[in-house]
């Protein structure tokens, strides 16, 4: 995410009002359980922090002799290091809490949501484009919004038939972490790592681990049925 978007309002306000759903939604959903908003508090944290941090190693480096580097460092931040850092706080305050039911499920028919109007937030400040091509510039940005509109409406129906319950978080991370690869490509962000961008480094990461939590959680069942 190039650090342009720090200068729309219009960016800012969608942000925000992704959190507060998100926040809105956890508060509904912990009525019972006083743990849930902490968890998510810890999750929010994280994800900034992971955003943060994946801008500086896919992208902070190139602006190291930008007379505005410090603007465009503090400014610049990315999903793809978003969802992993959230992933990690969440399951740290778990671990820390005690909190041992599933979270996952939750998180990931809620993810979408402030994901797309993030990306509309992206439109409205002319960041995040695509590659030149033969038509013209690659529309990057709508076509992640429609990658979590789909996504959105496949979670939705899993939740609804109870398909691969427990892993739809997992399934939402991998399916992500493939498609970001793909779409990298086509983006216009530095590929300095074998013409493979910091990103995509990031996604294939995130889509292993993501991996490696399926199989365990699938083996863990498999085990206590």
């Amino acid at each position: 995410m190039t650090p342009v978007s720090s200068g729309s309002p219009y960016y800012a306000l969608f942000m925000l009002a992704g959190i507060a759903i998100g926040a809105v939604y956890w508060i509904r959903v912990s009525k019972n359980d006083s743990r849930l908003p902490i968890i998510y508090f810890c999750g929010l944290v994280s994800a900034f922090l992971g955003a943060k941090l994946s801008f500086l190693f896919a992208e902070g480096w190139v602006h190291i002799h930008d007379p505005n580097r410090w603007q465009i460092w503090l400014s610049g931040k990315s999903v793809m290091g978003a969802l992993p850092g959230g992933w990690i706080g969440v399951e740290l305050a778990k671990r820390i809490l005690g909190y041992t039911r599933i979270t996952g499920d939750r998180f990931a028919m809620l993810l979408p949501v402030p994901l797309i109007l993030g990306r509309v937030g992206c439109l409205s400040a002319g960041c995040c484009g695509g590659v030149i091509c033969s038509f013209g510039r690659w529309p990057a940005v709508p076509v992640e919004i429609a990658f979590q509109c789909a996504a959105m409406a496949f979670l939705f129906i899993m939740r609804r038939r109870n398909w691969q319950s427990g892993q739809h978080f997992h399934i939402y991370l991998v399916g992500y972490g493939l498609f970001r690869f793909a779409h990298e490509f086509l983006r216009a962000t530095p590929k300095p790592f074998l013409g493979l961008s910091g990103y995509q480094l990031i996604a294939l990461a995130t889509t292993f681990a993501a991996l490696m939590a399926y199989r365990s959680r699938a083996v863990s069942r498999s085990v206590n049925s």
